[in-house]
């Protein structure tokens, strides 16, 4: 199943890294990655593959949101069929 990954915050070395890091942990693969950063805000979005994690989709989510929070960044994953209905792709 694919996933749409956000992650916000205050630019900081090694946010990539970090986010990356607990993806693979959890054998997430990345599809495609487009980061950014707009002033002092690093912004990045990534479709993943979560085929092979070992963890229920939402226990996924709610690490990462967890993991997000004590590096100061947001993280939030969305399956893609809801992304897409969301936004009207």
């Amino acid at each position: 199943m694919r996933a749409i990954v956000t992650v916000l915050g205050k630019d900081d070395i090694g946010i990539m890294s970090f986010v990356t890091t607990l993806l693979a942990q959890q054998n997430v693969t990345i599809l495609d990655i487009s980061q950014t950063i707009l002033k002092e805000y690093f912004t990045m979005v990534m479709l993943v593959d979560c085929a092979k994690t070992a963890i229920p989709f939402a226990e996924l989510a709610a690490l990462l949101e967890e993991k997000g929070r004590e590096y100061a960044v947001s993280i939030r994953i969305q399956r893609e069929d809801i992304f897409n209905a969301m936004h009207r792709i």
